[in-house]
Formats: C-alpha cells, sequence, structure tokens
C-alpha cells in the first residue's frame, strides 16, 4: 500500500477487518503509532523504543472499540517522537505532508493521523492529547479534533506521557463522521439539545495573530447566533501564560517520570529538542512543581467556575496557522510557546475541548475551539454538528 504523504510508519502496512455489523461499518481508521496493534511493535516515533519493549499482544483498548464497531484499521501513524512535539516534525520518521498548507507543517503529536485523514486515506484516526496533540494539527490541517473529558476514556494500551494530562483524540474530515466515531467512542448519543450560554474568551482572541482572529469572526457570528446567550469573560485572569508555564512544568516532569528507567538504560537515539525537554523535566526544582500544581488547582476553579451545566466557552484552537516546516530552533521555540498558551488550559483543568475546522487565513486553515465542563464531551460534539448546518 503506497503512502505518498509519509502518514505512516515505515515497514508494511497493516490492515485489519472490523466486525461485520456496527454502526462504524464502512468506515477506515488509523491509529498513531502510541497504540498497541496486537502482534506489531508499538514505535513511538523513535527507533529505540520498541527494541526495548514487547510487541504487544492485544489491542489498544481505543482501536479495540473501534474495530468492534465495524472500523477497519488501515495502518499506524507517525507520531513526534514519544508524543513530546507539538508541530509534527520527527527527526527519525520525518514530517507528514499537509495536504492543506504543503509546505507548512502539519501539528503534533499527532501529525500522521491527522495528515491521514486531511489527505483522505482513512475517514477518521486515533490521537493522544497532553497539551494540545489533537487540537493542534485539527487546526493546522482543517479538521474536526476531539480531546476527551481527562479520566473519561479507557487508556489501556496507550503509550503515556504525562498521565494527569494525556487523553485519547480522534480526527475526522466532515461533521457527520465525526458524531459517529464520536458516539462509539464516548459510549452515549450526541444529544439534540445545545447549550444555553456561550462564552467567548476574550484574553484569548485578543491573543491570537488579527488575521487569524479576523478569519474566526464569521465562524463566530454563527456560534454566537446559534446559542444566543453570549457573555465576554476572561478565560485565564492571571494570563494565559502563567497557565502554560504552570502545564509546561508539570508535563516535563511527568514526561520525565514516565520515561526515566528506559532512558537510564537504553540511553536512546533522541532528537535535540525532545531530550532537551526531558532533561529540563529531570531538573525541575520542587517548589516550581509545587507551585505549578497550585496554579492547576486555581485553573481547575476557574473553569468550574466559567463552565456550569449548559455553558460553552469558544477561543482560536491555536494562535495562528501552520508554520512552514523545517524553520530553525530560534524560531520554533517561540512558536510553540505560543501556541501552548492557547492549549495549556486542557491538561492543567482536564476539560473537553473540541476544534473545529471552517477558517483560512492566507489560504491556510486555522479552527475555532468549544470547550465545556468535564463529561460534556457529546454536547460539544452537537454543537460542531449543528454549526456545520
Amino acid at each position: 500500500m503506497t503512502d505518498p504523504i509519509n502518514a505512516f510508519v515505515p515497514g508494511p502496512r497493516i490492515r485489519i477487518e472490523g466486525a461485520p455489523d456496527g454502526p462504524l461499518r464502512g468506515l477506515t481508521f488509523a491509529a498513531k503509532d502510541l497504540f498497541d496493534v496486537a502482534g506489531h511493535p508499538t514505535g513511538g516515533g523513535n527507533p529505540d523504543w520498541a527494541r526495548a519493549h514487547p510487541v504487544p499482544q492485544r489491542q489498544a483498548w481505543a482501536v479495540q472499540t473501534l474495530l468492534d464497531a465495524g472500523a477497519a484499521l488501515i495502518g499506524k501513524t507517525i507520531t513526534d517522537e514519544v508524543s513530546l512535539g507539538i508541530l509534527g516534525e520527527n527527526a527519525f520518521d520525518g514530517t507528514p505532508l499537509n495536504t492543506r498548507a504543503p509546505d507548512h507543517v502539519p501539528g503534533g503529536s499527532s501529525s500522521g493521523s491527522a495528515a491521514a485523514v486531511a489527505a483522505g486515506l482513512c475517514d477518521t484516526a486515533l490521537g493522544t492529547d497532553t497539551g494540545g496533540s489533537v487540537r493542534v494539527p485539527a487546526s493546522f490541517c482543517g479538521l474536526y479534533g476531539i480531546r476527551p473529558t481527562h479520566g473519561r476514556l479507557n487508556l489501556d494500551g496507550m503509550l503515556p506521557q504525562a498521565p494527569s494530562s494525556d487523553t485519547t483524540g480522534w480526527f475526522a474530515r466532515d461533521a457527520a463522521t465525526f458524531a459517529r466515531v464520536s458516539e462509539v467512542l464516548l459510549g452515549e448519543p450526541v444529544p439534540a439539545a445545545l447549550p444555553s450560554r456561550l462564552i467567548v474568551a476574550v484574553d484569548a482572541f485578543g491573543f491570537a495573530d488579527p488575521d487569524a482572529a479576523a478569519a474566526l469572526g464569521p465562524m463566530l457570528d454563527r456560534l454566537k447566533a446559534l446559542i444566543g446567550n453570549v457573555s465576554e469573560e476572561a478565560m485565564a485572569p492571571p494570563g494565559l501564560s502563567v497557565w502554560s508555564r504552570a502545564q509546561r512544568t508539570l508535563q516535563p516532569v511527568e514526561a520525565w517520570q514516565t520515561f526515566r528507567l528506559w532512558l537510564e538504560r537504553y540511553n536512546p537515539r533522541m532528537a535535540f529538542n525532545v531530550a532537551r525537554g526531558l532533561i529540563a523535566g529531570s531538573m525541575t526544582a520542587d517548589a516550581e512543581r509545587e507551585w505549578a500544581e497550585l496554579m492547576r488547582q486555581e485553573a481547575r476553579a476557574r473553569m468550574a467556575y466559567l463552565l456550569p451545566l449548559g455553558t460553552i466557552l469558544c477561543l482560536p484552537t491555536t494562535p495562528f496557522p501552520a508554520p512552514l516546516k523545517g524553520l530553525p530552533l530560534s524560531v520554533v521555540g517561540p512558536l510553540r510557546a505560543r501556541i501552548s498558551c492557547l492549549c495549556s488550559h486542557g491538561g492543567l483543568t482536564g476539560v473537553p475541548q473540541v476544534s473545529i475546522p471552517g477558517a483560512e487565513v492566507n489560504g491556510l486553515p486555522i479552527g475555532l475551539s468549544i470547550v465545556g465542563g468535564h463529561g460534556s464531551d457529546a454536547t460539544l460534539v452537537a454543537v460542531a454538528c449543528a454549526l456545520a448546518g
């Protein structure tokens, strides 16, 4: 099977047929190479990970759930190295092609999954989202993407990074497919009723590039008309950068704890920027980690206040569309930091979020996101479908 966009992991392609009957019969899906597929190594985007770990004998929960619902698995997709990236460039496996913006990154770390769906190679694909790894590629590739409520889905068979923030997510090109897949993985129907109140996160819109905020204006206007009762609030009163600092403190510390034994035992090959992040996590002072934990509690309290039952919040998924591929680290670093400022609330607070396509900046896609209280995942899917008309 050909791979014209470098979305799938190198080597023979996998195909596993789904159950003959089920709500997803006729659909195909791919799985990020953090999900176990029985009889095939889980590579994690690093050439030395699979060599140090046994070949799984069971499917990851998310993979098995889609197979049981009738969808057919067509392959495993490239990920940023051990999911520690946000742009989608892998030093070992290369950068999957973003067909919506060919000279630009697809977004990571679920880069191959997003690229495969955007190119029409499969109907949906599994990704993971710890610090933005479904939301960012959904925005950059013009897709529907969801980060579910933290802790809602079974993560068995998914390679962890930072367990207090890790989630399984998925992509689709159209709202109907997105809803079908969401109903299966969430285990509940998409409701007919919509929220009764919308909050516009003015700090997030102000933080985005002016042309990005302007491009999202028509989508925002349709969302306001759909919900009706609209108000404006700052999502993060201490500052989006403060929330981001807290998440970028906690996540590397947990990642270091996750990968420490592997690093110490096998001394794996690793790209500089990935190794640098893990080293930073290993050197984080207790006082800094304790401050970040307190900020997490404040952020959770703020989101609980903003998002009672029946209320959703909207913001730009990313502050700008996909950057060019191959930028030097000195340029990429500040871009990553700005992306984190609009994504950190997910890992900090565990709220569900859906990125909705429909806007462009100079021909490049950018997504509008809706966020709800814990457990409101299916309602967010309903809003995305209603906005699609």
